[in-house]
């Protein structure tokens, strides 16, 4: 049982009209209440273990999560609420996944129900095993509030008996909804039930001879012997096809509310139809996009094509991952390594707005949801020139650090961030530190080899001059105001906006982008950078006039290229 909220009445006022997703998601089922009164709301995510769990799977169970807590707000936490995680595990072993060892073995055992199939990774009692255990690893190192179910278990145990010998009384109701479906050599032998065979243990895709309801049991014959078998329907000695054994699970769970993705929509009206024909009403939910890979094709778990759990917590958050589950859904959205820098800042911009905004901003905000209506403060870091707050590091910053110190140790970014606001460290900022240990590893892997430094034009090469020259009569500031002050008075000089727009108070002219493009081509090898006043004061006056005198130089070209080199002729 999820643990009771505490909310002020602000906001359960205000969640009435909140406009995010997860609520227009929980409206759907306090209307659902109003219809079919319960004592509780069942909330279903559903895998198949057919392959290692991927992202797609987190992504479905956090979504989830987002509006089951959104539903508790709405209904002040009357209701109680459960999410099942279900594994699709009795499903047969239908091909062999590439991104598993010992193939060869797997393909020795295919058509066999996945808890039957030896684990290629020698850990667990069967491979479904294996992959239950991670997807329920990673849910939990999630913190999700879920119960886990096995089809296995399920069938075995007898707990969806009654709503097999239901699918056997209404076999012809349940064959009139998808044979329509189907392609007419697929109708000609098709049948919901596949029986598991008693000798070889297979789930069977074959003809049934005939459904006896009264007896429970099927009629079949083995395509390869012809030996004919009477197979019980109940206790796991038969499954059912996916789309009818979809329905007869939330028919038998009594689920309330499941997603799925855009590609299954045909199927979830088609398995709400057999639901409706079993007596049962389909569960609420919409259908989200699918996640793309660089290439923009689908991410398959049998292909492994897509970034894993373990690969985006290697370079961002797990705050940063549950950003980009959030945003925007129904949107299909490239899941790669090149985004994961950008949605880590996106949290830390979120967190610090949240403390200023009212009730309806706070429904609104990503991080509400995210931590299920309890998001951390956000960690401050010392104190500016006036007094105020420094503000965070961002973690773009924390990537440019690193490139221009060389760094491959944490301690020498700390090194620069105590300097910066001297009462800070590991021990009292550990998110701070593991944003420092993403950032070494991003740029080592990431950024580093796409860099493309270039040389300054004479006009840049002036500019840059004059900056290193204006800094120096700020040497030792740590004030990221009156330091980015600085560099707007060097790019007013050298690069004015003459287009009108971004005039001063003092209605001087602002500054072009093409100074601060200058400076992230120039300095960083980048097209884009962080707020360079902040990182100044950062990185240091003195050091940031050493690498503006290295760029000069050539010496920042001439290092990155020879770096290319080593890698190619380690590459080849």
């Amino acid at each position: 049982m999820s643990a009771p909220l505490h909310l002020d009445p602000d906001l359960i006022e205000a969640a009435a009209h909140a406009a995010a997703w997860p609520f227009e998601e929980a409206r759907k089922l306090v209307a659902r209440l109003e219809r079919r009164p319960k004592h509780e709301v069942l909330f279903e995510t559903g895998y198949g273990p057919s392959g290692l769990p991927h992202i797609g799977t987190f992504g479905e169970v956090a979504r989830t999560s987002m509006v089951r807590h959104a539903f508790r707000v709405l209904t002040k936490d009357a209701v109680p609420t459960r999410l099942i995680a279900f594994s699709d595990d009795m499903d047969g072993l239908r091909k062999v996944p590439e991104n598993v060892p010992n193939r060869a073995m797997l393909a020795g055992h295919l058509n066999q129900p996945l808890t039957r199939v030896p684990d290629p990774f020698g850990t667990h009692d069967s491979f479904g095993a294996h992959n239950n255990a991670e997807l329920r690893r990673f849910l939990d190192a999630f913190g999700f509030d879920y119960e886990f179910r096995s089809a296995t278990a399920c069938y075995r145990s007898g707990a969806f008996d009654e709503a097999l010998m239901r699918v056997a009384e209404r076999y012809d109701a349940v064959m009139a909804i998808m044979l329509p479906s189907l392609r007419a050599e697929r109708s000609a032998s098709y049948s919901p039930f596949l029986p598991l065979h008693p000798v070889t243990g297979e789930v069977m895709q074959v003809v049934i001879d005939a459904v006896h309801a009264d007896k429970g049991t099927l009629a079949w014959r083995d395509p390869k012997t012809g030996e004919a078998y009477e197979t019980p329907i109940t206790g796991g000695h038969a499954k059912l096809q996916w789309k009818p054994d979809w329905a007869m699970r939330w028919v038998a769970l009594g689920i309330d509310y499941e997603m799925a993705g855009k590609d299954l929509i045909d199927s979830v009206k088609l398995s709400g139809q057999i639901a409706r024909a079993l007596g049962g009403e389909p569960p609420e939910g919409f259908n989200y996009e699918l996640f793309l890979d660089e290439k923009g094709q689908k991410i398959s778990k049998s292909k492994g094509n897509g970034l894993t759990i373990d690969d985006w917590l290697a370079y961002g958050t797990p705050e940063s991952l549950s950003l980009f589950m959030y945003n925007k859904p129904r949107e299909a959205k490239r899941l790669f390594f090149d985004v994961i820098p950008r949605h880590v800042d996106e949290v830390l911009n979120f967190s610090e707005r949240y403390a200023g905004q009212d009730a309806k901003l706070r429904l609104g905000n990503p991080v509400w949801h995210i931590h299920a209506g309890n998001p951390p403060a956000p960690e401050r870091i010392g104190e500016g020139a006036e007094g105020g707050a420094k503000g965070g590091v961002s973690f773009a910053m924390l990537l440019n650090l690193v490139a221009v110190a060389n760094a491959e140790e944490p301690g020498v970014l700390w090194g620069f961030i105590r300097r910066y606001a001297a009462d800070v460290g590991p021990d009292t900022h550990p998110g701070l530190d593991r944003l420092v240990g993403h950032a070494l590893a991003y740029f080592r892997d990431f950024v580093r080899p796409a860099k493309s430094y270039r040389a300054p034009s004479p006009e840049e090469r002036a500019a840059l001059e004059d900056l290193s020259a204006s800094l120096a009569e700020h040497d030792g500031s740590t004030d990221p105001e009156g330091l980015q002050a600085v560099v707007y008075e060097v790019g007013r000089r050298h690069f004015p906006d003459l287009s009108g727009k971004g005039k001063s108070p003092d209605g001087r002219p602002g500054v072009s982008q093409a100074w601060f493009t200058t400076i992230y081509n120039v300095l960083f090898g980048e097209a884009r950078g962080p707020r360079f006043g902040s990182f100044v004061a950062l990185y240091g006056v003195a050091e940031t006039r050493a690498l503006i005198a290295k760029a000069l130089s050539g010496d920042l070209l001439a290092e990155h290229a020879a770096f290319k080199a080593d890698r190619a002729a380690k590459s080849a």
